[in-house]
């Protein structure tokens, strides 16, 4: 069953063709994206819909199955540009040290040791590849 109040057809969990239409997840699942098509139905929460009046506050969007395409493959440069942006959220930038976990680099603007002392567990960051005598004042790799 099938309502229009947000002007695309909403189902209710449970409800909704799942050989037609799929949320991102289950594409994502299946290895394909929407292809640059928008929502056409909108998929209503378990909580939502035992309350047929009410507006779903956590909805999921349905695509068609049959205009989805298969998602792109990583490049090596789209993996390289991601590498480099998951070292700058888990790198500290006073020891150079390499964690396994971001760092709390926004409040804290180093890892835990550095910044009150706590010993880091060994096995949860790679020792940095150069020495911070050899980098200097400059920590952050950038030449300006």
């Amino acid at each position: 069953m099938s309502r229009v109040p947000q002007g695309l057809p909403e189902y209710d969990w449970g409800t909704a063709p799942t050989d037609q239409l799929a949320t991102r997840r289950q594409l994502r699942a299946a290895r394909l994206r929407p292809g640059g098509h928008g929502p056409v139905a909108i998929l209503r929460c378990r909580a939502c819909a035992t309350r047929p009046q009410r507006t779903c506050t956590r909805p999921a969007y349905l695509y068609r199955r049959d205009l989805t395409q298969p998602i792109r493959p990583m490049t090596l440069a789209k993996e390289a540009a991601l590498d480099r942006a998951m070292a700058a959220r888990t790198t500290c930038p006073r020891c150079l040290r390499r964690f396994h976990h971001c760092l709390p680099l926004r409040t804290l603007g180093s890892c835990l040791e550095c910044h009150d002392g706590t010993p880091a567990d060994p096995g949860s960051y790679i020792a940095p590849a150069l020495p911070v005598e050899v980098v200097g004042p400059f920590m952050h790799g950038l030449v300006a």
